[in-house]
């Protein structure tokens, strides 16, 4: 069994306006064919990444409850 390189960094939402994956910048499409794609073409999408990411509206908010809580202390200090 082979490792399959992937961009996946299990922030799994789409952006609505772009269609690609906030976290990686796939489209549905691409991550539901990734295993079956080419190595060649995994590469050729993976190229493309960085400058879909650039075009995705809006980032998804990653702010844990704790990190929140501090924020919120240092705002009423």
């Amino acid at each position: 069994m082979s490792i399959i390189e992937s961009p996946c960094i299990l922030v799994c939402a789409i952006d609505m306006k772009t269609g690609f994956c906030f976290g990686c910048g796939r489209t549905r499409q691409e991550i539901g064919a990734w295993l079956d794609l080419s190595p060649e073409d995994r590469r050729t999408i993976m190229a493309a990444l960085p400058s879909r990411l650039d075009t995705v509206e809006r980032r998804p908010r990653r702010e844990t409850r704790r990190s929140r809580m501090a924020r919120e202390r240092e705002q009423e200090a």
